[in-house]
């Protein structure tokens, strides 16, 4: 998943402009109220024009070389097995339609997804791993020889395959909730009292994680990157979990996981962390120990209060690391606890601090925001991008999803974020937050949020020397697309 080297607009011979592409402004937007859902909305005109009784909002963009920050992976969600689940009991027709919708241009393409390695809380009961050899408290498999990915990883990996059918681009991220009971001290998957790695079976730990690549693969689904502890400091023994400490993960992956990846020649990355911004230490730590097989840092939303500059400030700490990335994650969606700009806000922090990409959690629920595991602490009211009715045999989008598709719609795989100024959220939540991008076909990108309770006249300028105006609505997520220089 190497990025290789960075094309520009003039650039040859892949920069070169597309003589098709349009020479004027586009937009389109969604909204709290439902209106807009990624609907042509009124485009920006060039220079200043009247804003009427609108207040007004200044931003600028640098869309010259010295404003070039980083490239798009991409966006998406979490693939869990309960995602799975509710999608395969959709009529054939009714599948097909979703996932173009989800992946192709002609919806919201996303081009990330990040699936449970074995079961998470979104998961039908019961928990499983995929060499339980016996169950939640199963016996020592030394040899691995009882490994199997079963029905449900078999389903996780044909879904995965679909997926990636329609766009050939996707990065597939794994990410590991829960190893077999009997590689932890208290030989539990479930209801471990001491749920640490009980280092004996560290050898096996490793080659696990090679193992279930091998069998994704050979189902047809190749797996780019791996975190090998979904939240390694998230203490939850009722659902499947494990705490790993920074120098215990780094230690992991230089000694083990890393290894038994070379061995099976695996070309997987391995990212570390997968946890929240307030323990920037646990990544560096795990980069500094494991240099040779990490370079990619992997974050989630939870911190209170949230700080994505922190995702800045380890860029600078590290981007002198060949191929550096960072990517955000993880962070949660649903109809009854978080408000209409959750995935707007979740997807802009990271982009405007130099994420490459940015997940939510999760992809797909049913109408009961299911299924998961009857356990405390299991995400029992996310609620999925899509919601299923699989009564019906049928499917919405959440507002979360369109949100979310303001950026991946309109900033592709490839693009290049632009450095801005102008955004600004005062301590009572409102404000105009942007982040703009250059696209490969020479076009610029530029989301708009709006949080305020009324519609907001903004102005962006260039430092290619264009003005650019237009009304943005009442609380929402709204795209420019402005012709290329």
């Amino acid at each position: 998943m190497g990025l290789g080297p960075v094309m520009f607009p003039g650039d040859s011979p892949g920069g070169r402009l597309d003589s098709c592409v349009s020479r004027n402004p586009k937009a389109y937007a969604s909204t709290a109220d439902g209106k807009y859902k990624i609907s042509p909305y009124t485009a920006p005109v060039r220079g200043h024009s009247n804003p009427g009784n609108s207040p007004t909002w200044s931003l600028s963009i640098d869309d010259t070389r010295s404003g070039y920050k980083q490239k798009v992976t991409g966006f998406g969600a979490a693939v869990t097995e309960t995602t799975v689940d509710v999608f395969d009991q959709l009529p054939a027709h009714q599948l097909a339609q979703l996932l173009s919708e989800l992946m192709t241009p002609e919806g919201n393409n996303f081009g990330i997804m990040r699936h449970t390695i074995g079961s998470s809380d979104l998961s039908p009961e019961p928990a499983m791993s995929y060499d339980d050899n016996g169950g939640n408290a199963g016996m020592v498999d030394l040899s691995l020889s009882h490994f199997n990915i079963g029905y449900r990883g078999l389903a996780m990996a044909k879904m995965l395959k679909s997926m990636r059918d329609l766009n050939r681009d996707m990065t597939i991220l794994g990410s590991c909730w829960g190893v077999p009971g009997w590689m932890k001290i208290d030989g539990m998957l479930v209801g471990a009292g001491n749920n640490t790695l009980n280092h004996k079976y560290s050898s096996q730990y490793g080659e696990y994680f090679a193992k279930y690549i091998r069998a994704f693969e050979a189902a047809g689904a190749h797996i780019d990157a791996i975190t090998i502890q979904n939240e390694p400091l998230n203490n939850n023994s009722g659902m499947p979990s494990m705490v790993i400490e920074p120098v215990e993960s780094g230690q992991l992956i230089r000694d083990y996981v890393g290894p038994a990846l070379r061995r099976a020649g695996l070309e997987t990355e391995i990212w570390a962390y997968d946890h929240n911004t307030d323990r920037p230490d646990y990544p560096q730590t795990v980069l500094d120990i494991a240099p040779q097989y990490v370079n990619t840092a992997a974050w989630h939303c939870y911190a209170n209060p949230i700080d994505w500059t922190v995702l800045t400030e380890f860029y600078h700490n590290n981007s002198h690391v060949e191929d550096f990335k960072q990517f955000h994650t993880e962070c949660w969606t649903s109809n009854l606890y978080t408000g209409w700009n959750q995935a707007a806000d979740f997807t802009m922090g990271p982009m405007q601090n130099w994420a490459m990409g940015s997940l939510a959690w999760t992809l797909a629920t049913d109408t009961n925001d299911g299924p998961c595991l009857d356990t405390p602490g299991a995400c029992c009211s996310c609620t999925g991008l899509v919601v299923v009715d699989t009564t019906a045999g049928s499917y919405n989008f959440t507002t979360d999803y369109y949100m979310m598709g303001q950026f991946s719609k309109f900033m592709p795989r490839g693009a290049t974020v632009l450095a801005g100024t102008g955004s600004q959220t005062n301590s009572s939540g409102v404000g105009v937050e942007s982040v703009a991008s250059l696209n490969p076909d020479g076009t610029r990108s530029i989301v708009i949020e709006n949080k305020f309770s009324n519609p907001v006249y903004v102005t962006v300028t260039t430092k290619s020397g264009e003005t650019w105006s237009g009304l943005v609505e009442t609380e929402s997520v709204t795209t420019w697309i402005l012709p290329p220089i």
